[in-house]
């Protein structure tokens, strides 16, 4: 198959909800692999923060390092770890990479998704291209790689 983002309109083929399920467990324990690495960083030799810094301190592990990771990953060629095991890939609607502030509206509008119960990521098992919240929200999608 031709990897070539701006080709990827001629071959795209949606993945179906499972594979987007294992790719988001993969990066889920890496995620959270992240986040003791980071909270042992900072606990160990400070202890427990307490007042602003604790606020900080929860903003700091459930969005920074996610939002971080996410964007970055798929800013810098389209896959988190977890994606590129499962041969999956985020790009825009047109076919071509995402940028930084595609990746930022993707993040938070499948922060939606979740909030909402996950009933944006079942959004799949009924959308006739099989297209999460998210992907609709943030004119973004999810190839498979090995079609």
């Amino acid at each position: 198959m031709n990897d070539n983002p701006k080709n990827s309109q001629q071959s795209f083929v949606a993945p179906g909800f499972f594979r987007r399920i294992a790719a988001m467990l993969y990066d889920g324990l890496l995620l959270l692999a992240l986040i003791l690495v980071t909270t042992a960083s900072i606990t160990l030799p400070l202890g427990m923060p307490s007042g602003a810094g604790l606020v900080f301190y929860q903003i700091l592990l459930f969005e920074l390092i996610p939002l971080l990771f996410f964007c970055g990953f798929w800013v810098k060629g389209g896959q988190t770890l977890g994606m590129r095991a499962w041969k999956l890939r985020v790009i825009r609607k047109d076919g071509s990479p995402v940028s930084w502030m595609d990746a930022l509206k993707r993040h938070f509008a499948a922060l939606l998704s979740w909030l909402a119960l996950g009933l944006g990521f079942l959004w799949i098992l009924v959308d006739p291209e099989r297209l999460a919240w998210h992907d609709r929200l943030s004119n973004t999608r999810l190839q498979r790689l090995d079609q």
